[in-house]
């Protein structure tokens, strides 16, 4: 699955201020679902607390990937968000996270979750496209960096 078919310009903000790992969700939870009918915010939230419940999802030089399933859904959903300022997320390396990469998968969609998390992770790794994002400056210019970097990696 190619990332324009989980990323749409409209799930992606720029320069998002928020204090806490929660509010972070809550956003990420209302971004997944805007737009989206039959898809609740709270569900969206409840899948992605649950998750972060089992460990926490901050994978790294500022990146964290919130992931979870979904019941009554065939797409996947992704949203992405460029913090104004780093916030304490649970990361394994201890450092803030200022980008931040929801991901919701139909709830039997095992492997394709797999797969886009790998995809994910490849690309979040890179420093230069960690380094371009934080440099961006508007959502558009976030969306095309992820495209480029999807088709990159």
């Amino acid at each position: 699955m190619h990332l324009s078919e989980v990323l749409s310009h409209d799930h992606i903000i720029c320069d998002l201020e928020v204090p806490s790992k929660k509010r972070a969700l809550e956003q990420a939870s209302d971004l997944l679902s805007h737009n989206k009918a039959g898809v609740a915010a709270i569900d969206i939230y409840n899948s992605l607390l649950a998750r972060e419940r089992l460990g926490g999802t901050g994978i790294g030089h500022g990146v964290a990937i919130p992931h979870g399933r979904l019941q009554n859904t065939q797409q996947t959903l992704g949203a992405f968000m460029r913090l104004k300022s780093g916030i304490d997320f649970d990361a394994i390396d201890q450092q803030p996270v200022d980008l931040i990469f929801a991901l919701m998968v139909p709830e039997e969609a095992t492997q394709e979750h797999l797969q886009t998390l790998a995809q994910l992770a490849k690309i979040f790794n890179d420093e230069q496209v960690r380094a371009n994002l934080r440099t961006a400056t508007s959502a558009a210019d976030l969306y095309q960096l992820l495209m480029d970097a999807a088709a990159d990696h």
